[in-house]
């Protein structure tokens, strides 16, 4: 179990400074909306133990020397549980980060809705959706932590609806309350690490990274509201000239010594930070995406890592891009995929939206997308994630409607005349450059070492 803090300790572990708002006028008195009979009393017990008057704290702070709205969830305050008063303070934050155009960060630690007021309670999650999505609307980012436990509506609105999702090793996440859970159910799946795993977190902080993580993610979330230049071109890596045939092309990109997408994002960025899942249960280890940092400037990046890109790849990438649009950050996409996983596991979940959705994502982006090819373009899987007017290749790429060996089968020749098939196809980097499919082929250094 992870370590509980407080919510006034979990502010002072994070933040820089902390200027508390006050609270909303109103809510409710005695023993509330459904006359629970001792309602009052539990009340005042908890604020005799916590010192706090409600579930959450709220107020302006700035961590990592970047302003923002910071809420904090006090557990030891009836469970964290949220209430009409809660919901009031949630809302205040929700409209001080829209007024103020800031990011939001909550720290959550909630066992769910109140029970002692009944739907009144539980109708504070429609409150707090509505306020996220006019907060949304407003451009500024929403940023989670999950500290122990964070479980029922907390989790499902404020938790999971936030744009970056950071949980403490240890704390226990999930929709079911530990009291509810179906009694065979897998603990691992209610955990931190179980949430990373299914593609629900983006990633899990030790508490002692926190404010570095957050301080960094706040720096790159910032919202922009000039419209950016384009994201550079990466240099290619490789020191080739493009290749003579076509089946030299494919050979080059499927070459096992060929730089691979984490090369070019180590070369291309001072900094970054990961995100991960598509929040739909699905994670993709071939497909790498966050912000990073490239000469003071914030990028976005979808990267394909040379595998079969499966669904939950192209719904992370969606996320990523429609994110970065939001915040008025330029996005990179790195290509490089034999072609969309095409077997049953990725049909039934669901590779063709997917794809679709990526394609659109892309197609809909204000803001700029630059992409190069550093490897095998196969098809729409690898199209999805290339912009129609600013895609670049590298001289050890190709790309192409399909595989040169599934074209000769479709054609039905034999295999002998698949080089010969990868000739017609036109999919060397220079051929497309010809057909007006890429900008240009990217110069990658020099044999002698002096340069591009």
């Amino acid at each position: 179990m992870a370590e509980r803090l407080t919510a006034r300790e979990a502010i002072a572990a994070l933040a820089d400074g902390f200027t508390e708002l006050p609270a909303p006028a109103g809510g409710t008195d005695g023993d509330g909306p459904l006359g629970w009979t001792g309602y009052a009393d539990s009340r005042a017990r908890a604020t005799a133990r916590t010192g706090e008057q409600e579930s959450v704290v709220h107020g302006t702070a700035t961590v990592g020397g970047h302003p923002c709205v910071l809420l904090s969830f006090e557990f030891g305050f009836l469970g964290g549980s949220l209430g009409q008063r809660t919901g009031d303070r949630l809302e205040a934050a929700y409209e001080e980060a829209v007024t103020r155009r800031l990011p939001l960060v909550s720290l959550i630690a909630t066992g769910g809705s109140r029970m002692q007021e009944g739907m009144i309670a539980l109708t504070q999650l429609q409150r707090v959706a509505g306020a996220s999505a006019r907060l949304r609307a407003a451009g500024p980012a929403q940023l989670a932590v999950l500290r122990d436990p964070t479980t029922g509506g907390g989790w499902a609105t404020l938790g999971a609806g936030a744009d970056v999702i950071l949980a403490v090793p240890g704390a226990q996440i999930g929709f079911a309350g530990s009291r509810v859970r179906p009694v065979d159910a897998d603990p691992a799946a209610y955990t931190a690490e179980g949430q990373l795993a299914a593609g629900a977190v983006d990633a899990v902080v030790a508490p002692g990274e926190l404010p570095a993580v957050v301080g960094r993610w706040l720096g790159l979330l910032a919202h922009r509201d000039t419209p950016p230049s384009p994201a550079p071109v990466p240099a290619a890596l490789a020191a080739t000239d493009p290749p003579e045939t076509g089946w030299d092309a494919v050979l080059r990109a499927r070459a096992a010594d060929r730089p691979r997408a984490g090369a070019y994002l180590d070369a291309y960025f001072d900094a970054r930070l990961p995100l991960s899942g598509d929040r739909c249960g699905g994670t993709d280890p071939g497909l790498l995406c966050g912000f990073g940092v490239r000469e003071g400037r914030a990028v976005a990046y979808v990267a394909q890592c040379g595998t079969a890109t499966r669904p939950a790849g192209y719904r992370t990438a969606a996320r990523v891009i429609r994110l970065a649009d939001r915040l008025g950050v330029p996005v990179l996409t790195l290509v490089d995929t034999p072609g969309a996983a095409n077997d049953a596991e990725a049909e039934r979940a669901g590779a063709g939206a997917a794809i679709a959705d990526a394609f659109a994502a892309v197609a809909s982006a204000r803001v700029p997308v630059t992409t190069l090819v550093i490897g095998e373009g196969g098809s729409g899987g690898a199209l999805a994630l290339a912009a129609p007017d600013h895609t670049h290749v590298t001289p050890d790429s190709y790309f192409s409607v399909i595989a040169p060996e599934l074209a000769a089968a479709i054609l039905k020749r034999s295999p002998d005349r698949v080089r010969e098939t990868a000739g017609q196809l036109r999919l060397r980097p220079q051929d497309l450059v010809e057909l007006g499919v890429t900008r240009s082929v990217v110069a990658g250094p020099r044999a002698d070492g002096q340069g591009t």
